[in-house]
């Protein structure tokens, strides 16, 4: 079982990330996809300290659109500063988690659009997934990667869209992973999304600490927990929880290891 989207070297793991890594491994969650916010000194230092413990973790890297108002002004400098993280250090296999959010809004739509084309052309040119977060901003996100041309591989990280947006998604040859949303009560329309998906197209994340699912909403999530997902999609799909968890890691090892 992997655990496709979660953010270990966040500071709410600081206190007991040893902990965190044995309850994964006891859970039978057998590698991981840690995030790292491009340009946070604290996220790399808990970052060496998580590939210690757990060393078959990889790691993804890039500007996510609520950190772009940082690059106001040197919105060049975006792709090289990223690009010189990923060269370095081979466990960094991915490009994200980058895109658009409009909910929130924290910089400007135009900044956010330049910085995401910008390490989406990375991502190609550097032959690497990218991992995309898209909130309240979808038609934009596709438009960008189309705009972008083919050959790129990656993943919609906690997936929530409509069948519109899943099949605009695996159109553009994405990968969806969906998250601890899809076992809250109200989620009934993502599981039917969910039944749909491609089994050579799907995966299971936390995006710990954030999202628990049932049984564990309002306490911080982690990645013994995407058990919980994988369960969800299982019943949904009406199969059994090791033909999603296995599925999930072919598509992983596929995407990061091409």
């Amino acid at each position: 079982m992997l655990d496709s989207h979660c953010h270990l070297a966040d500071q709410a793991f600081s206190e007991d990330l040893p902990a965190v890594v044995r309850r994964a491994r006891e859970a039978g969650v057998d590698t991981a996809l840690c995030i790292l916010a491009a340009g946070e000194a604290g996220e790399v230092v808990r970052a060496e300290l998580l590939r210690n413990l757990w060393p078959e973790v990889r790691f993804a890297c890039g500007v996510h659109p609520h950190q772009a108002g940082v690059w106001l002004g040197r919105e060049a400098e975006v792709a090289g500063f990223v690009r010189n993280i990923v060269e370095q250090d081979d466990a960094v296999r991915a490009i994200g988690e980058i895109g658009l959010d409009y909910h929130y809004d924290l910089a400007p739509s135009r900044l956010q659009r330049e910085l995401f084309a910008a390490q989406v052309a990375l991502a190609q040119e550097l032959e690497r997934p990218v991992v995309i977060h898209t909130r309240e901003a979808e038609a934009d996100t596709w438009d960008i990667l189309r705009e972008a041309g083919g050959g790129l591989r990656g993943i919609v990280h906690c997936f929530t869209g409509d069948a519109e947006a899943a099949r605009e998604a695996l159109t553009l040859g994405l990968h969806l992973s969906f998250s601890g949303i899809v076992t809250f009560p109200r989620a009934e329309s993502l599981r039917e999304v969910a039944k749909s998906v491609p089994e050579d197209r799907l995966l299971v994340e936390t995006d710990s600490p954030y999202l628990a699912p049932v049984p564990h909403r309002g306490h911080r999530n982690e990645p013994a927990w995407v058990t919980h997902v994988v369960e969800v999609l299982a019943k949904v799909r009406e199969t059994e929880p090791d033909a999603i968890a296995d599925a999930a890691c072919r598509n992983f090892s596929a995407l990061m290891e091409a």
